[in-house]
This record gives C-alpha cells, structure tokens and sequence, in this order.
C-alpha cells in the first residue's frame, strides 16, 4: 500500500509539471473537428488538420496572456496579423513534410521512443520515463499517443531537412570582421564653440519689418490650434486632506508596521559577474588589472547585459560571508574579486555605498500624516458619490453641485497638449476631447480617487493671434533664427581663415578635445549630430561647421582609431556580429526554399473550415 501511495504521489507531481507543459497545447474548449470540417488546407500531398490549427492558434493567444497578463481574443490577434502568420507557419511547415516523403526521409521507430522517453516533461520523479504521466497530458491536450508520436516523427524529419539545406551555411570572416572593424572604430576630434560673444558687431535687435516678416512667413508656428472651452466641478483628496483629522495612535501603528523602511541597515549598489570556475574568475580580474579589458567588455565577452549581473540595494546578509566581508570591508566604489558567491567565484561591482538609515518618528510623521489624510479623503469622496450621481440625475448644474457639495467649480480653454491644473490628468483630457455641445455631464473618476464632471460650452476654432498679442513670442522666434544663422555663418568664415593658413587653436583658447568618441556616443550639451558628422570626414586635419541652437560648433578631426584586436569585448562582439551573420544568412536561403517548395507543389486552404475554427474562439 505504501508502495502505491508513492507511485501515486510521483504521477501527481508530474502530472503538476505536464500541466504546465501542455497548457500552451490545451484548446480550452475548442470543439474537435471530424470528417469534412478536419481539413483546413494541404501543401502537395501533406494535410494541415483544423484541430492543428485550433491549437496553434490557442499556443499563440496562451503565449500573449503570459506575455501581457491581459485577456486576448483571436479578433485581437487577427488585427495584429497573427492568425495569418500562424496559418503560414503551419503551410510552411506541411511543405517540409511534403517534401521530406518526397525524399525518402524518415525517422525510425526507435529514435521516436527515444525522444519521447527523454523528453523531461514525461519522466516521473525518479528521472524515468512514465506512461501513465504520458498518457495522461496527451489525453489532456486532445492528443492519442499515435497523433503525438507521429507528429514528433514529422518533426524530426523535417530538423533533418532543415539541417540539410541551411547547416553548411555560414558568413564570411570577412563580414564580420568588416562590420566589427566599423563598430568599434573611434576618433578623437577638436572642438570650438562659436557664440553670440564671437560675433564682431554683436546681435542687432530687431525692427518692426523684421518681426511682420518673422509673423507672417511662421504663421502656422504662432497660431493657436482648436480649443474648446470648458466649465467643470471637480474634488481631489488634497483639496479636503487638510480638514481630516488623522488619528495619533494609528500614525504610530503605521509607523511600527515600516520599521524596514525607516530603519535600514548599510548597503551597496552592486553587480555581480559570475565565472564557472576560480581559473576563468583570476583570469578575468588579470586582464582587468591590466587595462586589457573593462568590466563592461567582460560582461559582454560572458554573453550577458547590464541588467543580467545587476544586483540593485544589497545588504550584507544578502551576501554569502566571503563575499560580503570583501564588499563591506571597504568604502571604495570599485571592483572587488574573484570572491566566492553563492553561485560561485564572482567578480562585484561596487556602484555606490548607501548608508545606515534610521527615521525618527517624529521626521517620518508629516510624511505618514499626509499619506493617511489623504486615505481619509479618497473615503471621503467615494462616500458622496452617490449623492452627487443623485443631483445630476435631478438636473442638477455643475455650478449647483459646486454650491451644494464639496466639488469647486472651474473653467478651462483646454486644447490637446495642456497640462495646468485638471488639465493634467488623463481621464480630463480623455473626456475632454470626446465632449459635444448639448451633452448632459457625467461623473467621472480621476486618477489620484478624485471625481469630476465637465460640460462643453464652445469650440474656438484655430486662431492666428494679432502680432502686437504675441510680440515678444515673435521677436524670440526671430532672435533664435537669427542668431543661429550668424553664429553659423562667423564660424564658416573663422574656417575658410584656417584653410588660408590659421589653425584652430589660434581661435582661442576655448578648443576642447575629445577621444576615443565611438560611433554610437552622444556628447552632452553640443549638437546632436556633432558625432555623425565627425565620422563622415574623411581625413585627418578635416573640419566640419555643425550648427547648434544657441551656437555653432568647428570640428577638427584629429584622428582617426581602429578598434582593438583580441580583447574580450571585440572578440564577443565579433563573435555576435559572425553568429547574426550566418543565422540571417541561413534564414534567407531556408525562406526561399520554403517559398519555392511551396510554389512547385502548390497550396490548398478550405476558407469554410478556416472560419469554422475562428468560429469556436470567443
């Protein structure tokens, strides 16, 4: 009996793991289909069954579930395309079982009881295959053993095509060496600001032609779009948070229930890069303490991001002893290892050290006062909700239910883009822009528990203001545009001064330099495109004028640096570069041979069972 009950105990153990192994083949519902109704289509003499293609479709809308964490309905995913990408993974599919009976290739008996017997989501707790287990998650995903096992044979099958038409494939060194060398090529370039102090007579202010000039050719830059101006009554909780009385003996319970919050113990920013063994973890801090390599390159050279090894707030009993006597034996920021971590020998970084915390009450008060006063408050207004829905089902005004609740009346020329007051939330601007003349207002919810309701009185078209409204708006356009095209051009002339013999360190002592700038870096505070200009000069000692808002930049180049060889973040990327290469290589050839295959032996699809499978999904 004991012997039973074990058995008995292992099935459910692995009936637990096949149900989450088949969930993603589980119709849920969906009707099998029989005689006519079983066929949707075929490619040559390979048939694609409806029942295949009803789970298919549930595998994609489980997978967007898990994904999203939203319900998802097949007119969703037909809206995206998905339920076409599907039928065409399944044609595809079918074309490669066609042609793999074509050629003779198939898979013996004993190579189909190998994979299933090894297929771990089949095994019972003791790592043996069990068929009952097996059996059992089949029948549950509305598969027969023969269905499943000639469903696996076709799949091995067609590995092995796949494997004969695209595994030769590969892409040149050459390519990637090529797209590696671009990548990590730098250059070090020369920098001069030109200002509105460069300019010899200074900026001129501008006359009344110049600003009707400036309001006439950027008239559609100074016209007000379409706005619409609204009355409202709305309440938030920090318009009644003052008048709650917040009890002192709960603010004290509040407190005691965040002891963590307020009272933390020393952490670090850290983190942790993990090497498989003590010789690769030294050999990783060896070429680090040279300069052969960053910790960045050595993150990338383990295949993994920032976000992988990042540990966020650690405290020291997060840490296994070694490694948090290392950590927190120092108060440097800086890389400390190899040390032993808990999933073995590790190098930390350490990006900044946060300090003890400890709160006093009577500092964390305003804070928890203010967090249960305004609790109170959102109570407060759910509390007369009903009343106000009562009014305004009398006919009350929103100037009424100004006058007899604790909702305030305002009013607002509210056009897309505004954000003052009520204007901020998403709910007002939602409701706003829907809002028509002659609609009774609705109470409506606002983000933060507060409550409102809005009437539209009038749509002000889009209006082009007079110029004396809006001079000084006019004369800034005007000051930018200008000044931008005299920096721009007083920087041209200080170059074609340099070509004639001048260098550009006799400008001024205000050049800058900067090195080993990378293709992809962005320079704070000079003009975007300063980096991509500076990577199409073509020669050392090359110049380019690059135009800013507020001033113009002179770029000299002044090298130009090929990307290191042999280091760990080089050898990565060129490594990825090659991988990319070929899977985007094979992929192309094994697309074309699907689309030909599919072309010679044509395809048949049944729309009727099509939309009779669609017809079984909510």
């Amino acid at each position: 009996m004991a012997k039973n009950a074990a058995k008995k105990a292992s099935n459910i153990f692995v009936w637990i793991i096949l149900g989450l192994l088949m969930l993603a083949l589980t119709g849920f519902g969906i009707t099998s289909f029989t005689g006519s109704a079983s066929q949707i289509g075929s490619v040559g003499d390979a048939r694609i069954t409806a029942n295949e293609y009803a789970r298919a479709l549930q595998r994609e809308i489980s997978a967007q579930v898990a994904q999203t964490g939203r319900p998802i309905s097949l007119r969703d995913l037909a809206a995206q395309g998905v339920d076409r990408a599907v039928l065409d993974g399944l044609v595809a599919r079918a074309a490669l079982a066609h042609e793999t009976r074509a050629m003779g290739i198939s898979v013996g008996d004993e190579e189909v009881a190998r994979q299933v017997q090894e297929t771990s989501g089949f095994m019972g707790s003791d790592g043996s295959f069990d068929r009952a287990g097996y059996e059992f998650a089949l029948r549950d995903a509305g598969l027969t053993p023969a269905e499943f096992e000639q469903n696996l044979r076709e799949d091995v099958a067609r590995s092995l095509l796949q494997v004969a038409i695209v595994g030769g494939v590969s892409a040149p060194p050459l390519f990637a060496e090529t797209l590696t060398a671009y990548q990590t090529e730098t250059r070090d370039f020369s920098l001069l600001r030109v200002t509105e102090l460069d300019l010899p007579t200074g900026l001129r202010a501008p006359n009344d032609a110049d600003l009707a000039a400036e309001y006439e050719e950027n008239a559609a830059q100074f016209t007000r779009p379409e706005a619409r101006t609204i009355t409202y009554a709305w309440v938030r909780p920090t318009m009644i948070m003052d008048d709650v009385e917040v009890n002192e003996t709960t603010l004290r319970e509040l407190y005691d229930e965040r002891g963590e919050l307020y009272n933390q113990p020393e952490r670090r920013l850290l983190e942790r890069l993990v090497y498989p063994s003590q010789e690769e973890a030294e050999a990783a801090r060896t070429a680090l303490d040279a300069g052969d390599s960053s910790y960045d390159d050595l993150i990338a050279a383990r295949g993994l991001t920032l976000e992988d090894v990042d540990l966020g707030e650690v405290a020291r009993e997060d840490l296994s002893d070694a490694a948090a006597e290392a950590i927190f034996g120092t108060e440097d920021e800086d890389i400390i290892g190899p040390v032993d971590s808990v999933f073995g020998p590790a190098l930390f970084r350490v990006n900044a050290i946060l300090d003890a915390t400890q709160v006093p009450f009577e500092d964390a008060e305003p804070d928890l006062r203010a967090e249960l006063a305004s609790e109170a408050a959102r109570r407060a207004i759910g509390d007369i909700r009903t009343d106000v829905d009562d009014l305004m089902a009398g006919g009350a005004t929103l100037e009424e239910l100004a006058e007899d609740t604790i909702m305030e009346l305002g009013t607002i020329d509210w056009r897309p883009g505004s954000d003052e007051g009520i204007a901020g939330y998403d709910a007002f601007r939602a409701a706003a822009a829907a809002a028509q003349e002659g609609d009774f207002p609705e109470l409506l919810e606002l983000s933060d528990g507060g409550l409102f309701a809005l009437r539209l009185d009038a749509i002000v078209p889009p209006t082009l203001p007079d110029l004396d409204d809006i001079r000084d708006e006019v004369e800034a356009s005007w000051r930018a545009g200008e000044l931008r095209d005299q920096v721009t051009a007083r920087a041209n002339t200080l170059v074609s001064e340099m070509i004639s013999g001048g260098a550009l360190e006799e400008l001024g002592p205000r050049v800058t330099q900067e090195v080993q700038i990378r293709r992809q870096d962005f320079i704070p505070d000079l003009p975007p495109t300063l980096v991509a200009q500076m990577f199409q000069l073509a020669a050392v000692g090359d110049t380019a004028v690059i135009p800013g808002a507020e001033f113009a930049v002179i770029a000299r180049l002044d090298a130009i640096n090929s990307g290191a060889r042999g280091t760990p973040g080089t050898d990565a990327l060129l490594a990825l570069i090659g991988e990319q290469g070929t899977q985007s290589i094979a992929q192309d050839v094994f697309e074309a041979f699907g689309q030909a295959l599919e072309a010679d032996v044509g395809i048949s699809l049944n729309p009727t069972t099509i939309n009779a499978v669609h017809a079984q999904f909510p």
